[in-house]
């Protein structure tokens, strides 16, 4: 089995990778990932869990050379699966298949949510668009969203080849933890009673970090000693954007900016309520994350964000800092209890829909269905 993946940076379908590769012993024997780019944050990880990591090196268009390596890879690796991973990693494994295992099926992943090809980077929409055009090409091709698959579908992508495996959360990692909510909060020096609010998300437009300020800010002239913890790559003091947004906003002394961390299940674990103003998911793994701790959480009604939350916190239209706000006002100024209560619903929710054990033999079928063999 062969992972082609476009780089190996903390995102989320790096991190699904990563879980796959962690959790079932049949994905990853014989099991190699290729990445386009380099071992980023998640490369050594995927290593110490047994499996091989080849970095390509690419940092632009692809190359003859790296197309070359790509090929001898496969050769060698005479995987019984091709799979590709974000739309750059799909392309690749097309090419893979084609140069060096025309007989061997290539499956597709895509876990991103499109609305307007005209918001995309010239360059990202000319790919989604040529994928579109090869969508025939792979045996089957995996979304980890019904919208992303509708939507995927109104792009001219194939429909009798998609497979909706959602995103899958481990409930030993993420769980409520006490002991981890009193460590955090001491370390940052907040209280054990003092209201508590992250977002947990690279910096990039599409998380409108933004949104989620004005928000806190709405909140802060209405909850006295409100606090938020705001963490992902390019969340830190160094970001001069976010700086000066927080100073405008009033929000000194409020927020504390953590940047990228391995940190993810403690900090879930020290919070009261998640959100998330994202305008565009495919199906947001820092949700089902906060969920399994038992936060409830407000979010934006994108993606498969609703179908994900479902009755155990807030949805509300993205790019509406008053919507937001007010979300995460009530689900702050519910008893105690009441908000734990909801918490433990959310948890309950995750453990029966999308633990990561029950996603992960998703693949291991759709796997032997297309390698009957087994995996190599």
């Amino acid at each position: 089995m062969t992972h082609i993946i476009s780089g190996l940076g903390t995102g989320g379908a790096e991190v699904s990778l990563l879980r796959l590769m962690e959790g079932s012993p049949s994905l990853r024997s014989g099991a190699v990932v290729i990445s386009l780019r380099d071992h980023g944050t998640i490369g050594a990880r995927i290593e110490s869990a047994g499996v091989p990591v080849v970095s390509l090196g690419l940092t632009g268009r692809p190359t003859l050379g790296a197309l070359w390596r790509l090929r001898r890879h496969v050769q060698v690796g005479k995987p019984e699966v091709l799979q590709g991973w974000m739309y750059h990693g799909n392309l690749a494994a097309v090419a893979a298949g084609a140069l060096g295992a025309p007989q061997t099926p290539v499956v597709w992943n895509i876990r991103h949510s499109v609305h307007d090809l005209d918001h995309e980077k010239p360059a990202t929409a000319r790919v989604i668009r040529l994928c579109a055009l090869l969508s025939r090409r792979p045996a089957r091709i995996i979304y980890n969203s019904r919208v992303s698959a509708s939507l995927h579908a109104s792009m001219g992508f194939s429909t009798d080849r998609a497979v909706i495996i959602a995103n899958g959360f481990d409930t030993e990692t993420f769980r409520p933890s006490s002991a981890a909510r009193a460590a955090v909060r001491g370390a940052l020096g907040i209280g054990l009673d003092i209201p508590l609010v992250g977002m947990v998300a690279r910096y990039h437009p599409v998380k409108d970090h933004r949104t989620f300020l004005e928000a806190a800010a709405r909140l802060a002239g209405t909850v006295a000693d409100i606090q938020y913890l705001l963490a992902g790559s390019g969340v830190d003091d160094t970001n001069a954007e976010l700086s000066s947004w927080i100073r405008e906003l009033g929000l000194e002394g409020r927020i504390r900016l953590l940047g990228e961390t391995s940190e993810i299940p403690r900090l879930m674990a020290a919070l009261d309520v998640l959100g998330s103003s994202s305008v565009t998911e495919g199906f947001p793994n820092v949700v089902g994350e906060a969920m399994s701790a038992g936060v409830p959480c407000a979010v934006t009604d994108v993606g498969d964000s609703a179908w994900l939350v479902e009755g155990t916190g807030r949805i509300v239209p993205p790019r509406d800092s008053y919507a937001l706000a007010a979300a995460i006002g009530e689900l702050l100024a519910m008893p105690v209890d009441g908000r734990r209560a909801l918490g433990e619903a959310a948890r309950a929710r995750i453990e029966r829909e999308f633990a990561l054990q029950s996603v992960m033999r998703r693949y291991e079928e759709l796997y032997a269905e297309l390698a009957p063999r087994g995996l190599a």
